[in-house]
Protein backbone atom coordinates (compact mmCIF):
# COMPACT_ATOMS: atom_id res chain seq x y z
CA UNK A 1 0.00 0.00 0.00
CA UNK A 2 1.34 3.78 -0.92
CA UNK A 3 1.64 6.06 1.30
CA UNK A 4 -0.05 9.81 0.68
CA UNK A 5 3.74 10.69 0.34
CA UNK A 6 4.40 8.24 -1.95
CA UNK A 7 1.37 9.50 -4.11
CA UNK A 8 2.08 13.13 -4.00
CA UNK A 9 6.05 12.54 -5.23
CA UNK A 10 4.18 10.40 -8.38
CA UNK A 11 1.81 13.26 -9.21
CA UNK A 12 4.02 15.64 -9.22
CA UNK A 13 6.69 13.76 -11.24
CA UNK A 14 3.60 13.29 -13.41
CA UNK A 15 2.62 16.89 -13.93
CA UNK A 16 6.89 17.28 -15.14
CA UNK A 17 7.13 18.80 -18.53
CA UNK A 18 8.88 16.74 -21.22
CA UNK A 19 13.13 17.47 -21.44
CA UNK A 20 11.94 19.28 -25.03
CA UNK A 21 10.07 21.63 -23.13
CA UNK A 22 12.60 22.20 -20.04
CA UNK A 23 15.50 22.44 -22.72
CA UNK A 24 13.57 25.71 -24.54
CA UNK A 25 12.19 26.82 -20.76
CA UNK A 26 16.09 27.02 -20.10
CA UNK A 27 17.18 28.32 -23.03
CA UNK A 28 14.77 31.15 -22.69
CA UNK A 29 15.68 31.87 -19.08
CA UNK A 30 19.49 32.20 -20.33
CA UNK A 31 18.72 34.67 -23.27
CA UNK A 32 16.39 37.08 -20.45
CA UNK A 33 19.64 36.52 -18.33
CA UNK A 34 21.57 38.80 -20.18
CA UNK A 35 21.65 42.83 -19.11
CA UNK A 36 22.11 44.12 -22.62
CA UNK A 37 18.71 41.98 -23.95
CA UNK A 38 17.01 42.82 -21.03
CA UNK A 39 17.65 46.39 -21.60
CA UNK A 40 16.58 46.21 -25.33
CA UNK A 41 13.01 44.38 -23.92
CA UNK A 42 12.31 47.12 -21.15
CA UNK A 43 12.68 49.77 -24.14
CA UNK A 44 10.62 47.59 -26.35
CA UNK A 45 8.28 47.30 -23.60
CA UNK A 46 7.25 50.78 -23.70
CA UNK A 47 7.13 51.58 -27.34
CA UNK A 48 7.83 49.66 -31.14
CA UNK A 49 11.53 51.34 -31.99
CA UNK A 50 13.78 51.06 -34.79
CA UNK A 51 17.69 49.96 -34.46
CA UNK A 52 18.87 53.15 -34.24
CA UNK A 53 16.25 54.32 -31.35
CA UNK A 54 17.33 51.24 -29.82
CA UNK A 55 20.93 52.49 -30.31
CA UNK A 56 20.23 55.71 -29.31
CA UNK A 57 18.35 54.52 -26.38
CA UNK A 58 21.21 52.29 -24.78
CA UNK A 59 24.13 54.12 -26.20
CA UNK A 60 25.85 51.56 -27.88
CA UNK A 61 26.98 50.34 -31.16
CA UNK A 62 24.32 49.48 -34.13
CA UNK A 63 26.19 45.94 -34.59
CA UNK A 64 25.99 44.84 -30.67
CA UNK A 65 22.26 46.06 -31.10
CA UNK A 66 21.52 43.99 -34.05
CA UNK A 67 23.62 41.06 -32.56
CA UNK A 68 21.25 41.03 -29.00
CA UNK A 69 18.11 41.45 -31.44
CA UNK A 70 18.69 38.42 -33.66
CA UNK A 71 19.28 36.52 -30.56
CA UNK A 72 16.02 38.04 -29.16
CA UNK A 73 13.58 37.50 -32.51
CA UNK A 74 15.42 33.69 -32.56
CA UNK A 75 14.11 33.01 -28.97
CA UNK A 76 10.64 34.36 -30.60
CA UNK A 77 11.12 37.38 -27.83
CA UNK A 78 10.74 39.87 -30.17
CA UNK A 79 8.88 40.50 -33.69
CA UNK A 80 10.03 42.95 -36.67
CA UNK A 81 8.26 44.70 -39.28
CA UNK A 82 9.53 46.56 -42.40
CA UNK A 83 7.98 50.13 -43.36
CA UNK A 84 9.49 51.13 -46.14
CA UNK A 85 13.22 50.82 -45.59
CA UNK A 86 12.84 50.95 -41.82
CA UNK A 87 12.80 48.03 -39.60
CA UNK A 88 10.72 48.50 -36.68
CA UNK A 89 11.03 46.30 -33.76
CA UNK A 90 8.35 45.43 -30.74
CA UNK A 91 7.87 42.44 -28.35
CA UNK A 92 6.59 39.54 -29.97
CA UNK A 93 3.12 38.67 -28.08
CA UNK A 94 1.24 39.19 -25.19
CA UNK A 95 2.74 36.36 -23.77
CA UNK A 96 6.09 38.25 -23.79
CA UNK A 97 4.95 41.23 -22.58
CA UNK A 98 2.93 39.34 -20.02
CA UNK A 99 6.42 37.64 -18.80
CA UNK A 100 8.24 41.07 -18.96
CA UNK A 101 5.70 42.79 -16.60
CA UNK A 102 5.56 40.13 -13.92
CA UNK A 103 9.43 40.40 -13.60
CA UNK A 104 9.11 43.71 -13.56
CA UNK A 105 6.61 43.62 -10.72
CA UNK A 106 8.38 41.06 -9.04
CA UNK A 107 11.56 42.70 -9.39
CA UNK A 108 10.32 46.13 -7.78
CA UNK A 109 8.17 44.42 -4.69
CA UNK A 110 11.78 43.82 -2.86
Amino acid sequence: MTSDYEQLIRSVQNTLPKEETLDHISILFKILGDKTRAKILYALFQSELRVSDIVSVLEMSQSSISHQLRALKQAKLVKSRKEGKEVFYSLADNHVINIFSQVIAHVNEH
